[in-house]
């Protein structure tokens, strides 16, 4: 059954889309949701605490992690001579002081740029960090939310992450910490091959408004999440892909309002830039 939406004004925005207006002023939250709900929705720092910190950083994921969120966003590309390294863009040229494409160039001129500076001064020389560094750091105390970022560009992306969660024990995640997800549905059908035992997830965008409900049951043959644009989410929507036994997991809140509509929604858990807008603590319902 194909589903009408009403998009609401100004809410689709797209992830690849500015991470976040740099030092915004952050207006009081108040909730109108249950403390029950608070506490079972799972709060995902997108590109790590990116309206806080310069995105795909490590300030950004340490951010993440002492601002309690359940999992930290990554964007994974790779180098010219094959380092799997963080970044969003397929460019270097708007999160560091650098220019050209991230497969043009190797680990060691990436390694070379300011990652930081663009964001604040205080961040001058934050580095573009590797996959592995993340994993390093992370596993184990915070969820890791893979995205695979234009796969196409880089054959062989999904078994090099593979190896690379291999050989920290990372296959079998525990209570699914680990998650893959792209915009590329035939490299996450390749990866799940590679890690039958990691969930992933499809991303899609406002074109996606009237997802089918065969289209829905296709992507759950290796799918466990269907993670649209925020701005296509209805309780409709909601309900069908928890009747095709997945999950959803809106991207990119960048406000208090937009995490507040999404909670009403029914989601299973919120991308955000901003981890204060969904709360792991207790709070007072207005």
């Amino acid at each position: 059954m194909k589903r009408i939406v009403t998009v609401l004004a100004g809410v689709g925005i797209a992830m690849s889309s500015f991470a976040g207006t740099v030092g915004a002023e952050q207006a009081e939250p108040t909730s109108i949701v249950s403390k029950q709900e608070q506490q079972k929705m799972i709060n995902v720092a997108h590109r790590g605490a990116s309206g806080h910190a310069p995105e795909n950083t490590m300030a950004a994921f340490h951010k993440g992690f002492e601002m309690k969120a359940d999992y930290i966003e990554i964007d994974v590309q790779m180098t010219k001579d094959g380092e799997l390294v963080a970044i969003h863009d397929t460019t270097v040229d708007r999160t560091t002081n650098g220019t050209g494409a991230v497969g043009s160039l190797t680990f060691d001129e990436i390694r070379q740029l300011d990652a930081g500076s663009w964001f604040g001064p205080e961040f001058a020389g934050e580095k573009v960090p590797t996959f592995e560094e993340i994993l390093d750091a992370f596993r184990g105390k915070v969820g890791i939310l893979i995205e695979l970022k234009a796969p196409e560009l880089y054959p062989g992306i999904e078994e090099k992450v593979a190896e690379a969660l291999i050989e920290r024990n990372l296959q079998n995640p525990n209570n699914e910490k680990i998650i893959i997800q792209s915009f590329n549905h035939e490299s996450m059908q390749t990866s799940k091959e590679l890690l039958p035992n990691v969930p992933h997830g499809v991303l899609v965008g406002g074109g996606w408004a009237n997802v089918t409900d065969e289209q829905l049951a296709e992507f759950a043959t290796y799918a466990d999440y269907f993670n649209p644009s925020m701005g296509i989410v209805t309780h409709e929507l909601v309900a069908d892909v928890h009747e095709a036994d997945m999950k959803i997991y809106p991207y990119t809140s960048r406000s208090q309002e937009q995490a507040l509509r999404l909670f009403d929604l029914g989601v299973d858990g919120i991308i955000t830039d901003y981890t204060e807008h969904v709360y792991k603590h207790p709070v007072k319902n207005s």
